[in-house]
């Protein structure tokens, strides 16, 4: 059984071993708790359609340039490793945080944001009555949130801030807003020419 103290230690360490920032994770995505992952998929989704790799060896990254990393972080439950995870992310060379979490006191985000400061963290309400946890951030300490459940959007806003010293994400942001151009044009002709009957019908 993994405790929580390995997990601390692997992230000082890794925080101290000087890497190649070519070779660490640009984002972490982290969430409250494993029930938060099929809300969180979305970020995993929109991070993977934008061509970034998955790494869950620190010391051994994918081919592709562009990687992420994800955690369970408890700020309840696991508070020590929840500001590990904030206190090493600039050093182990993460670029930005997307951060989860769910229940009316989802603290994990606002918390992460305060310690990683100036590090962007990108909070996402896993459920409605989240949102105020999420948002209620003082003066002088900022997050930037999605609405409820909305962690592609998340996903989208990390690219967003990578893409600022990244040419090349930025072509890759362009290419997926095309897509969607693209798709509500197809739709808005079907619906047009086929009319509203023959529409549902070719979409049911």
């Amino acid at each position: 059984m993994t405790d929580v103290s390995d997990l601390v230690d692997d992230l000082h360490a890794q925080a101290e071993a000087d890497a190649d920032p070519e070779t660490t994770p640009e984002v972490g995505i982290i969430m409250g708790s494993d029930s938060d992952l099929d809300t969180m998929a979305g970020a995993y989704d929109a991070l993977r359609e934008l061509g970034f790799a998955e790494q869950t060896n620190y010391h051994d990254a994918p081919e592709a340039r562009f990687t992420f990393e994800s955690y369970v972080v408890s700020a309840h439950r696991t508070p020590d490793l929840m500001y590990a995870y904030g206190e090493t992310a600039a050093d182990r060379g993460l670029d930005v945080i997307i951060a989860g979490a769910g229940g009316k006191s989802a603290d994990l985000p606002n918390m992460t944001a305060s310690i990683a400061y100036p590090l962007p963290v990108i909070g996402v309400p896993v459920q409605e009555k989240s949102v105020d946890s999420v948002i209620g951030m003082p003066t002088g300490a900022p997050i930037v949130a999605v609405d409820a459940g909305k962690s592609y959007n998340a996903a989208l806003s990390a690219v967003q801030i990578l893409a600022r010293e990244h040419g090349e994400l930025v072509d890759r942001l362009d290419a997926e807003h095309a897509a969607l151009r693209a798709d509500v044009a197809d739709v808005s002709r079907d619906l047009h020419d086929l009319g509203i009957d023959g529409f549902r019908d070719r979409h049911e």
